[in-house]
């Protein structure tokens, strides 16, 4: 009798743990996620700083994460003390990421982004640089 129940409970145990692979397995790495700038050049002053936040499997856009950190400096130029302010703004484009910027100086611009993109255990951080023209 024994036996019989056993070999009657592997089967569905072994249903319940391909499902349950399955379903860890349906989300991509994080890893796998990339953000990207929209323009790498911009006029030096108070302006709009895009980002595009997609998958690299399909190159698809990834929309409704979550920024929770945001930097804005000039380490490109040595000057990693020189930041501004930065603002997220609303966008109308799927997996795009606008911020209000003030860029003071001409010249390299770090752009460093925190987010955590929905169905990921781990956050997603990025160091995107672009140059400011007069």
């Amino acid at each position: 009798m024994f036996f019989k129940t056993l070999l009657c409970a592997r089967p569905a145990a072994l249903v319940v743990l391909a499902l349950s692979m399955g379903a860890t397995g349906a989300h991509a790495d994080i890893k796998d996620y990339d953000f990207q700038l929209v323009e790498k050049e911009t006029k030096k002053g108070e302006g709009i700083v895009a980002v595009r936040l997609i998958r690299k499997s399909d190159g698809k856009p990834v929309p409704d994460a979550v920024i929770f950190a945001t930097r804005l400096d000039m380490e490109p130029d040595g000057m990693e003390t020189m930041k501004t302010l930065i603002e997220p703004m609303p966008s109308t484009e799927p997996g795009v990421y606008r911020f209000k910027v003030n860029l003071i100086m001409e010249g390299g611009w770090r752009l460093s982004l925190g987010a955590k993109v929905q169905g990921e255990a781990d956050s997603l951080e990025s160091r995107l640089v672009f140059k400011a023209l007069p």
